[in-house]
């Protein structure tokens, strides 16, 4: 059992709160057993060590499971270990370090299906909201979510939790430029459709029985004018109250749902 919050084993996992220490060693944390859950059934091969309780292990038997079918390395550690290994004031008594995820665009693009619903975030830098969104990708249905290099790192821990394990069910590819990933996705006969409240066409009324990708821009000033007119449509979200507008995650929310509701009738 690890009892040392001092270790060079703790402090090796405490870094990966950092950055710079994920991307040198290609590895960050998961924490929670909904989290560790969704990681070891649908990425087994991404998780390298567990640290857990034994209060934690006794209740997440099946999750335990898991981690043997795994093969992931498995270590008991105090509660006082697992709260200096976790970023939250609220530890749940298991953690994860996984090996990051790395998805290639063209392999990405080539594998979506002729209705494809993409979602793109671009200057996205709130942690919480960019992991409600790829949570909200995966609850509509979206085949792929694309991270510009100006976003928030999608290991960051904070969008980790609030992806609440999505970022384990569908392909996320991140760090690429956004005209980049625009001018792949038109190459590839995918319609732009930029989120703004400066939009012209009204969600309702757009055509989504083609492929296409939600763009969504920063939380505060949305699409840069570039990113809007390099869109086929600017869509804006009607508001019928006293609202002035939606965050982010609920704007995204509504129009993926719109995608999944044409797509499935």
């Amino acid at each position: 059992m690890l009892t040392n919050t001092r270790s060079d084993r703790v402090r090796s996992v405490q870094a990966l709160s950092r950055r710079s220490m994920r991307s040198r060693t290609g590895f960050f944390v998961v924490e929670g057993p909904q989290a560790v859950r969704e990681a070891l059934a649908h990425r087994p091969d991404h998780v390298r060590d567990i640290y857990v309780t034994s209060r934690a292990a006794a209740r997440h038997g099946d999750l335990m499971s898991l981690a043997t079918g795994a093969e992931a390395r498995v270590h008991e550690v105090t509660e006082e270990v697992l709260a200096a290994l976790c970023d939250t004031e609220s530890p749940q008594g298991i953690v994860a370090v996984c090996r990051m995820l790395a998805v290639d665009l063209d392999g990405a693009l080539d594998g979506l299906p002729p209705d494809a619903v993409v979602c793109v975030l671009t200057n996205v830098r709130d942690p919480g909201n960019a992991g409600t969104v790829i949570r909200g990708a995966d609850a509509a249905g979206a085949d792929l979510v694309l991270v510009s290099e100006a976003s928030v790192d999608i290991h960051n821990p904070k969008v980790v939790r609030s992806s609440a394990g999505s970022l384990f069910h569908l392909p996320i590819v991140a760090g690429l430029p956004i005209e980049q990933i625009l001018s792949s996705l038109r190459a590839r006969g995918v319609a732009l459709l930029a989120t703004d409240g400066s939009g012209t066409t009204l969600l309702p009324d757009v055509d989504l029985t083609r492929p296409h990708a939600w763009v969504m821009g920063n939380e505060a000033w949305g699409l840069p004018a570039t990113v809007r007119d390099a869109c086929d449509v600017v869509v804006r979200v009607p508001i019928h109250g006293l609202a002035e507008s939606l965050n982010l995650a609920m704007a995204a929310t509504l129009c993926l749902y719109e995608s999944a509701r044409i797509r499935h009738g």
